[in-house]
């Protein structure tokens, strides 16, 4: 059960509230105004404040944003008896978890508080999770606790401790580099240079000086002399990512230096020693390259000495809602955002999609929904397109798009600026319904009836002619 405090300047709607929630097992506290609320937070340390929106002295959306101020793990439930959007998007913006229009009933205050705490009770599961993932493997760049991933983790902390040579297995946005970095802090050789290459990014023409290094004169452009990836990685670990899209002159060339461990530079005559330990990483299958002749053999084997395979995300979906967790909590700090999470739709829609962008493509989703959201509350109109089953225009990871009967994409599109206009007349009329309207051409009782459709939301002076 919860602690929870009630803020509103009315005795009689304080006391109906109290016995409502206090048969239901939770912790009650009254306040009449926003400074007897902010007197008591420290003491009583509520989970849940009801917060009126109108109140005597500082408003209801200043004793919120006080008191997030103090707590930011506070579930805020607004109440207006105005509900015009406009205090609604500012009671989100600052933090609120939900708003409720009075008069509201019993019901839907319930349903509101049941989603907070379920909400709360999701947020103290993941940090438990993530505490034990630290306590029992120490890696604090991960985060899963699938079967898969611990498996990941333990092979991670042993090969750490050697010096084998390690291939890292995964489709594209699995986190190989992540691995890669987590494989070397952890190393004797976390006090040298971690230093990354991407091979599929390197001109056929440049593959030898970018991984030797070269002399000054060596070739045109070459006006100094320069170290390869080998030399600057000394001492430390050089990632080699997308080694499977090396052509087959430059994995011969690879191979050398890993035998004889030491280099040459492009228009150099001396060979130079380098102390390097080799992380390979590609999203191919390397043993159907070999046998496909598109790999050498004596290659593979030389940089597969252990493997480490990435899952898919879609291999590991019970990981994902502690990934989206993590994520949120994430780009509220980097960004200075204040999402206070997903409405329950929203958090299904990401958990019902394949995510064939992998991490990568779930971190690009929310951080892009976190810094385009209204609310406090992501929803699932902050989501791409693609989430939520739509076509967009955008060329993005998710491959082929979802192609839906005509039927239903008009319904969707039609629906989707029906909301829009409505929200936006709503706003040209400050709230007014019979005036939002009449300017649609309809009547009351339609657009209350849409507004309810749309959850934008009404007030107590709705009345249905």
């Amino acid at each position: 059960m919860a602690r929870i405090l009630i803020i509103d300047d009315e005795k009689p709607i304080r006391r109906i509230l109290s016995v409502l929630l206090s048969e239901r097992g939770h912790e009650v506290e009254e306040a009449e105004s926003g400074e007897e609320a902010i007197e008591r937070q420290p003491r009583f340390r509520p989970h849940v404040a009801l917060v009126d929106l109108s109140l005597p002295g500082i408003d209801g959306l200043e004793t919120l944003r006080r008191l997030l101020e103090k707590d930011g793990r506070l579930d805020g439930i607004m109440m207006t008896a105005f509900g015009t959007i406009k205090s609604a998007v500012e009671a989100m913006r600052i933090g609120a978890f939900d708003y409720l229009a009075k008069p509201f009933d019993n019901d839907e205050l319930l349903l509101i508080l049941d989603r907070a705490l379920r909400m709360r009770r999701l947020n103290a599961e993941v940090e438990a999770l993530t505490t034990e993932l630290e306590s029992r493997y120490g890696l604090t760049e991960f985060v899963g606790i699938s079967p898969s991933m611990q498996e990941v983790f333990r092979v991670i902390l042993k090969v750490a401790k050697v010096d084998a040579t390690v291939l890292v297995v995964g489709e594209s946005g699995t986190g190989k580099e992540l691995v890669a970095r987590a494989i070397h802090r952890r190393s004797r050789r976390s006090g040298g240079a971690f230093v990354a290459l991407n091979c599929s990014a390197i001109p056929q023409t440049l593959v030898e000086a970018e991984f030797f290094g070269h002399e000054k004169g060596a070739f045109t452009g070459a006006i100094d002399s320069r170290p390869g990836r080998f030399e600057q990685a000394a001492g430390g670990t050089l990632f080699l990512d997308e080694v499977g899209d090396l052509a087959l002159d430059a994995q011969a060339k690879l191979l050398r230096a890993l035998q004889d461990h030491e280099v040459t530079r492009v228009g150099g005559r001396r060979a130079i020693s380098v102390d390097v330990r080799v992380i390979a990483a590609t999203n191919r299958n390397l043993e159907e390259a070999v046998a496909g002749g598109r790999f050498r053999e004596d290659l593979y084997w030389r940089i597969n000495v252990v493997a480490v395979r990435l899952p898919a995300l879609r291999e590991r979906t019970g990981d994902l809602p502690l990934l989206v967790d993590h994520l949120l909590d994430r780009f509220n700090r980097e960004l200075q955002l204040s999402i206070r999470g997903l409405r329950d739709d929203a958090r299904r829609l990401l958990l019902d999609y394949t995510w064939p962008g992998n991490v990568r493509e779930l971190e690009n989703t929310l951080c892009r929904a976190m810094v385009l959201a209204e609310g406090g509350l992501l929803t699932p109109a902050d989501l791409p397109p693609r989430i939520r089953g739509e076509q967009d225009g955008d060329v993005g990871t998710a491959g082929e798009k979802q192609r839906l009967p005509l039927a239903e994409e008009v319904r969707q599109a039609t629906e989707l600026l029906e909301k829009r206009l409505i929200v936006a007349r709503l706003a040209e009329f400050r709230g007014n319904r019979t005036a939002t309207a009449e300017s649609l051409g309809i009547s009351r009782k339609t657009l209350f009836n849409k507004m309810r459709q749309y959850q934008l939301g009404q007030d107590e002076t709705d009345t249905e002619e």
